[in-house]
């Protein structure tokens, strides 16, 4: 079993397709009129829809965003307007790796989150 895709609620389709697709430069695969819009994140597809019911309106959970050189990915969204919570930081150090990560979120409120696995030096 894989996760093959997950949802996130959005309440403006086309500001959420300008933000995935421009400003965080995900793969926009396609619209489905009226209001949902899929994209590509790794082997996962991205689904932005509106809510359906009361019940789903609310954020989604953390998408995390696996990113080489975090700092520089960090550096160019916020030169591209993304408002991040903190700096890119690390949060736990295992044998082979520092794993760091710096959290945002998108139009809609949803949590974010860049991470990478830095390799330690041997």
């Amino acid at each position: 079993m894989e996760l093959a895709q997950i949802t996130n609620v959005v309440h403006d389709i086309e500001r959420a397709v300008k933000f995935h697709r421009d400003t965080l430069g995900l793969p926009l695969l396609f619209q489905a009129p009226p209001s949902l819009a899929f994209f590509q994140v790794g082997s996962v597809r991205l689904m932005l829809s509106p809510p359906e019911n009361p019940s789903q309106d609310h954020p989604g959970s953390v998408l995390y965003l696996k990113v080489k050189d975090i700092e520089n990915v960090h550096r160019t969204l916020t030169a591209r307007g993304v408002k991040f919570v903190d700096k890119p930081h690390r949060v736990h150090a295992a044998a082979n790796y520092d794993l760091w990560m710096t959290f945002f979120h998108d139009p809609d409120d949803n949590p974010m989150a860049l991470m990478e696995e830095k390799p330690k030096a041997s």
